[in-house]
């Protein structure tokens, strides 16, 4: 969601769904950039930048009038609409005000002051469909029944509860013919204490509703045709692919592609719902169909993870210690470092781990604090990236893997790692980054998958 006009393109592709005879529940994500503005927003407040917060609360304020305005034709119901969004935004402003009072933002807090860019956004939806002639409720995640654990800023669906409470509030609406509209990324406890679902969660708040109400299949709008062979960004010649598996998709998300929550696809894939990946500004396209295991290419599609680094752990403690390398990876796991792929020496002499950049100074402090300098030595090289190269069809089908290696052999670049999932449906590799984009174009044309 951009702005009201995009509210009101998106409110008319959900009305053209409804008349064609489909129960439809939409679920809305905030504007573009608002979420990230109210984190901005709650750091200067924490920061005593009251008059900083105070200049945002009248900004999202006028944004979101604006987009009433474009979104809302009739004066009455947009009049209704501005009224109630003007209470929301004074609410948060006046936490905004507390929270510069305090200096402190807890994770409840978070949650709570990032709860409003979908209240807002969804609101406006909701008016955008009622103007058209639609019968339709605003819900906010609680109230369409998405109940979860306290885990701030990441929580996660109580799923029996969830599944019940979801199908108790929303089917008698859908028997009615109302079209549910419900804020994506926001939940609540069984208490009633705010939560918010991570980044991307509006996808995960379609899935779960979806499985819930065992959907004939969950929509997600984007801005792409679909799931791309590669990041069109980086690969001109990247296309939409008609078909993924569940498996695939995810393994893609894992590896840094944001087409879909990794989540989302896991809440679909257990009740078997489809998901279909279509894009807003051109809904006539097919998109891409995310099913259960698919036939077809070899390799679907490649992904990129820029700015990483690799840990190199070697040494006698990690040839004469077994749980050494268990205790390495859950150290990075507990400082929440994030591991991209693992590689290790059947000797078990090494390990390798691929790590985001970022992590990388705050994992060499925790090996060293955890090992002694004699039992494990520690080396380190920044400035790779991983490419992962996807596909069901490389199961069980030799050849793959020297495909893989000539085609970026043959460009002059050199592997500096490399890992296979055990699922059999994932080749990754790291490379110096400077050479990513040449070996991502390289794999792409000897698969053919531009055509």
């Amino acid at each position: 969601m951009r702005d009201g006009e995009t509210i009101r393109r998106s409110s008319e592709i959900a009305k053209s769904c409804a008349d064609e005879g489909n129960r439809v529940v939409v679920v809305v994500s905030a504007i573009s950039g608002v979420t990230d503005g109210i984190l901005e927003a709650l750091d200067n407040a924490e920061k005593g930048r009251d008059e900083r917060a105070e200049k945002f609360a009248e900004e999202l304020r006028l944004k979101h009038l604006k987009a009433c305005r474009d979104a809302v034709r009739d004066p009455r119901l947009r009049e209704e609409i501005s009224d109630r969004l003007c209470e929301e935004v004074d609410e948060l402003g006046k936490l905004l005000s507390v929270v510069a009072y305090l200096k402190e933002v807890t994770p409840r807090v978070r949650d709570y002051a990032l709860s409003f860019g979908e209240r807002l956004s969804t609101r406006i939806f909701w008016g955008a469909l009622v103007d058209q002639g639609l019968k339709a409720e605003y819900l906010r995640g609680w109230e369409a029944g998405i109940l979860t654990n306290d885990n701030f800023g990441n929580a996660r669906p109580l799923t029996s509860l969830t599944n019940q409470e979801v199908r108790r509030r929303l089917t008698p609406l859908l028997d009615r013919g109302v079209i549910p509209v419900v804020t994506g990324f926001i939940a609540a406890t069984p208490d009633g204490v705010i939560t918010t679902l991570g980044r991307g969660g509006s996808d995960y708040t379609a899935a779960i509703i979806g499985a819930a109400l065992r959907v004939d299949e969950v929509i997600f709008w984007k801005d792409v045709d679909g799931v791309m062979t590669a990041d069109p960004k980086l690969v001109a010649e990247a296309r939409p692919i008609p078909r993924m598996s569940y498996e695939e998709v995810m393994e893609l998300a894992y590896f840094g592609a944001k087409v879909i929550h990794p989540l989302a696809l896991e809440a679909a894939a257990r009740e078997g719902i489809p998901v279909r990946v279509k894009n807003f500004y051109n809904p006539s396209a097919g998109g891409t169909l995310i099913a259960g295991e698919t036939e077809g290419d070899t390799v679907k599609a490649l992904t990129m993870i820029r700015d990483a680094a690799i840990i190199l752990a070697s040494g006698v403690g990690i040839v004469e210690a077994p749980t050494a390398n268990v205790r390495l990876l859950d150290l990075l796991s507990r400082i929440g470092a994030r591991v991209i792929m693992v590689s290790q020496a059947s000797s078990q002499a090494n390990i390798s781990v691929a790590i985001p950049r970022s992590d990388l100074d705050k994992a060499i402090k925790a090996i060293r604090r955890e090992f002694a300098a004699d039992e494990v030595r520690i080396d380190c090289e920044e400035g790779v990236c991983v490419i992962a190269v996807i596909g069901l069809g490389m199961r069980g089908r030799p050849g793959v893997a020297a495909k893989i290696f000539n085609a970026v052999a043959a460009e002059g670049v050199n592997i500096r790692m490399i890992a296979q999932g055990s699922s059999e449906l994932n080749i990754s590799f790291a490379v110096r980054e400077e050479d990513g984009v040449k070996a991502l174009k390289a794999i792409h044309r000897a698969f053919k998958l531009n055509t």
